[in-house]
């Protein structure tokens, strides 16, 4: 029997709907993925597509909640700062800072910023607890039309756990003054679940200067239905507050200056703020299904941070005081049609989201955390509607397509203390996209992607009337690859992509101004695989290889993009319920971070970090269990991340010093803890 597969927005649920004929109706079928081990032949559109579950990531042992997302084959999240703070992003020759060109939600909720105080599209999902994720929808390119801005390299929905069939309790401890714990219940309220969970987290790392990254968090929901039909509604809050260890020149400790852990500055850090109410609703009948999902977030960033110390102030220093508070919210929604299309089997998707940002955003010179003067001070409005359309439809029994378009119009609107940075803009854009699928035969198919993308930039760079950014930059992306079950327990997949941006302009908080770069080309090879010969034992390998450039020859200068990716490896063998060791389970992961340039002439690179981490534990019934998780096991000496630029020590020449700035991978540690299940 045909199949037909779309992808309901937001959720990251399948439906399977079998064909619609006028001589033989067929009924609705749902099928949930939940991870890697799952096939997704005849389901994912594009080869890069694909689903991680609990089952993959319930045994990966994680020093940040952000390392989540590296369960995405050739993503990496580091940390170039303390806990409380974004982490960075890599993927596809991309630095994409703290979240630019990769979107992210939670339950459908969108996670990045945009016009945020630290970088435009600011991701940071410290928020997120593990333990609730269920699985995780990845998407890459501008193939999707349900995905809009900061999507051009890449999607990722975590989605939470509706219900729990048991209440959880942990309790974990380590090296660092690390210290957690969680409680996570669910119990039957009425005609449907009540899910709640609390957390709290401290951690003083292996810094010089105590991180004292205290951090609460919660989690509220109740949901009725099934993933047929339903409904939910959500509230969750978080509070972080951490001091900093940024990133540190080279030269000051192969002086002697500081340690490897040390600081310039021991005021920086910060504190962090997010409170969200989401409620969702989805309903199948037998021509379609209909989704709507509406969200309201308020958060708040204050951030303090000095990255060249005394180069532009020999007196004070540099730190500056980056305040981000803002509220926004939206709506989500679609309905999908099942129909036939000149017979054959289809279903029509139209879709519509709307956003609004209310933004107080402002940068600051700070001594020590005490105000000096206000670099800029902005109140921004940002709304964004965009409806979409796609379609699916099998043509034969080894074709199937899915086509769309989005229309995507914005208005930016700024109001600040300079009439030159002040004014209102608005902006449209049309991006089609699709993918072909031929297949399966022997269990493997071939997907062809390609599509338009974009992404917006800072509104303060958009309405200035000095050098005005771009208000959306277009993207163009095309892939093609080979997805394959042909041999028993393994699935893998190989792609070839490419990805070309007009520009990449962008709002530079740090500096208050606006940056243009040139366009730039990208393309590369990914390669994931996932095998499971026996129930019990799984291997997982993903190698991921970038090139990344700028089109326009400037001379004088290279056209390296600094930062840009090359080389991404992840590999890693799973234990777990073998019949002869009892409740024995145990997890090795190998994390490697390739070299990257730095400048546009690639005279200073970054050296690549390897990184080994273990878990270990022992369940000792259905209710007790014991974990213990070692983090960086050989205590490699490499870098979280590097950067190269001028900075400024006491002492040292007034135009400062060329040099490598880094933030070094923390040591080896132990962590352990211990859950009860009831």
């Amino acid at each position: 029997m045909k199949t037909l597969v779309h992808i309901t927005a937001g959720l990251g649920c399948l439906l399977l709907s079998t064909p619609i004929l006028a001589h033989e109706p067929e009924q609705i079928e749902r099928v949930i993925i939940n991870g890697r081990a799952d096939s997704l032949l005849d389901i994912a559109n594009a080869a890069s597509e694909g689903y991680v579950g609990r089952d993959h990531f319930e045994y990966r042992p994680l020093l940040r909640p952000g390392e989540l997302l590296e369960t995405v084959p050739g993503l990496i999240a580091t940390q170039h700062s303390g806990n409380g703070k974004a982490n960075q992003y890599f993927l596809r020759g991309f630095n994409l800072d703290h979240g630019t060109d990769f979107a992210t939600f939670v339950d459908g909720v969108p996670i990045n910023l945009p016009t945020h105080a630290h970088g435009q599209g600011y991701t940071d999902i410290n928020f997120l607890i593990p333990e609730l994720v269920e699985r995780i929808h990845f998407r890459k390119g501008p193939y999707y039309a349900d995905l809009g801005d900061f999507s051009s390299v890449g999607a990722v929905d975590m989605k939470y756990s509706r219900s729990l069939n048991h209440s959880l309790a942990d309790v974990e401890g380590g090296m660092y003054g690390y210290a957690r714990g969680l409680f996570i219940s669910s119990p039957a309220v009425g005609p449907g679940n009540l899910l709640y969970a609390a957390e709290y987290q401290h951690d003083n790392g292996p810094w010089e200067l105590p991180s004292n990254y205290n951090k609460a968090n919660g989690v509220v929901s109740y949901n009725q239905g099934d993933d047929d039909s339903g409904f939910s509604a959500t509230a969750m809050g978080y509070f972080g507050r951490w001091n900093s260890t940024d990133q540190i020149p080279r030269r000051a400790v192969e002086e002697g200056r500081i340690g490897r852990f040390g600081n310039i500055d021991d005021s920086d850090g910060g504190e962090s703020k997010r409170f969200s109410l989401s409620a969702e609703w989805h309903r199948d009948t037998e021509d379609g299904h209909t989704q709507v999902l509406v969200y309201g977030v308020y958060y708040d960033l204050d951030l303090y941070s000095n990255f060249t110390y005394f180069l532009d102030d020999p007196v004070n220093g540099d730190q500056f005081q980056q305040f981000d508070q803002r509220g926004y919210g939206g709506l989500m929604a679609h309905h999908t049609w099942d129909h036939e299309l000149f017979g054959l089997t289809s279903a029509t998707t139209a879709g519509l989201q709307v956003r609004g940002d209310a933004i107080q955003v402002e940068l600051n010179h700070t001594r020590r955390r005490e105000f000096l003067e206000t670099t800029r001070a902005d109140d921004v409005g940002e709304v964004y509607v965009s409806p979409y359309v796609q379609n699916q439809t099998r043509w034969t029994d080894w074709i199937r397509s899915e086509v769309g378009v989005r229309l995507d119009n914005y208005h930016f609107g700024v109001q600040s203390e300079l009439p030159e940075d002040t004014g209102n803009v608005g902006a449209s854009i049309v991006s089609p996209k699709g993918s072909v699928v031929f297949g399966p035969w022997a269990n493997t198919e071939i997907n062809l992607s390609a599509g338009l993308g974009f992404h917006s930039n800072d509104a303060r760079g958009v309405t200035s009337q000095i050098d005005p950014a771009d208000p959306l930059v277009r993207t163009t992306g095309a892939e093609t690859g080979v997805r394959t079950l042909w041999v028993k327990g393994l699935q893998s997949t190989l792609t070839f992509w490419w990805l070309q941006s007009d520009s990449e302009l962008v709002f530079i908080g740090d500096a208050g101004n606006t940056e243009p770069t040139r366009p730039s080309e990208r393309y590369g090879v990914e390669f994931a695989n996932y095998y499971t010969p026996i129930p019990w034992l799984t291997f997982d390998l993903d190698y991921a290889w970038s090139h990344a450039r700028y089109q326009d020859v400037v001379p004088g200068e290279g056209n390296f993009i600094p930062g840009a990716i090359e080389n991404v490896l992840s590999a890693g063998v799973t234990v777990h319920d073998v019949p002869s060791l009892g409740g024995f389970f145990s997890s090795l992961r190998l994390r490697y971070f390739g070299p990257r340039p730095l400048v546009e002439n690639d005279e200073f690179r970054s050296d690549g970090t390897a990184i080994v981490n273990l878990q270990a534990g022992y369940r000792f019934n259905a209710r007790w269990k014991l974990t213990v998780d070692v983090f960086n096991l050989f205590n490699t000496k490499g870098d979280d991340i590097t950067y190269y630029y001028t900075s400024r020590l006491p002492g040292e020449p007034d135009a400062g010093v060329d040099d490598y700035h880094f933030h070094p991978v923390e040591p080896i540690q132990v962590r352990a803890g211990i859950s009860a299940q009831f």
